[in-house]
């Protein structure tokens, strides 16, 4: 099977899109919660949510492998928005659901006063060394300053990977990260992972939206052999770097 690829302004996947702005509208009104105050995570989750709906005729959370098993699509702990463990368990422990679209009131206050603070800079954010880089680019989880830093490196000669992004054609092309070598998405794994040619002794470093989908994908990986995976630990939605559309 190859690269699934929905024309996000095909006006089936509009309509589908304005069914499901509906529809997380009506879960917030619900539960009492609040949209993220970072409009480009709510857009991301509506529209994975969409593309989840056209494909599988549910709506799983975007956030999560879903798998066809015996015919029938099933995600990773049977997640469908509203899901189980974000009322019961995410939102009131963390103020937020694992894809960051409904967030508590309290929760959207704090994260609004953090979006207008100063940056302030991760002591990993610039100027590894050589010896520096090739320790990082092992590790199995990486934040985002780290993942900048290793980018910046590559460019510099110091070290090697492959950047590969587990999200779908429609996420890619609606932003990806600058000096992403590959896509493989979850809906297509094993086929577009044939097709990326990657080497099993090569380090690779793997990203989704939020991480979930990666950290399992990287679990795939290492069980397929290969030698050296590493997981951007909160996704995209976490990176400072540079975007490409």
């Amino acid at each position: 099977m190859s690269i699934i690829k929905i024309d996000i302004n095909s006006d089936e996947f509009q309509r589908e899109l304005q069914k499901t702005v509906e529809f997380t509208d009506k879960v917030i009104k619900q539960f009492d919660w609040v949209y993220n105050p970072q409009a480009e995570v709510n857009e991301g989750v509506q529209m994975g949510l969409a593309r989840n709906k056209m494909m599988y005729g549910k709506r799983f959370c975007p956030c999560y492998m879903v798998e066809v098993v015996d015919e029938k699509p099933r995600s990773v702990d049977d997640r469908i928005c509203p899901c189980k463990p974000a009322i019961e368990e995410e939102l009131p422990k963390d103020g937020v659901c694992h894809c960051g679209i409904y967030c508590t009131p309290e929760f959207a206050q704090k994260k609004k006063a953090e979006m207008g603070m100063e940056e302030i800079v991760h002591t990993h954010s610039r100027g590894l060394t050589k010896e520096e880089a090739q320790v990082l680019v092992n590790e199995k989880e990486l934040d985002s300053d780290e993942l900048v830093s290793l980018l910046e490196a590559r460019e510099l000669g110091m070290v090697d990977f492959k950047l590969v992004d587990v999200r779908e054609h429609m996420e890619w092309k609606m932003g990806h990260i600058a000096g992403a070598d590959r896509l493989v998405p979850t809906s297509s794994f094993f086929a577009a992972l044939e097709d990326a040619k990657l080497n099993k002794d090569e380090n690779i470093i793997v990203y989704c939206h939020v991480g979930s989908r990666s950290a399992h994908c990287a679990r795939i990986l290492k069980d397929m052999g290969y030698a050296k995976i590493g997981n951007l630990s909160y996704g995209i939605v976490s990176y400072g770097g540079k975007i490409e559309r």
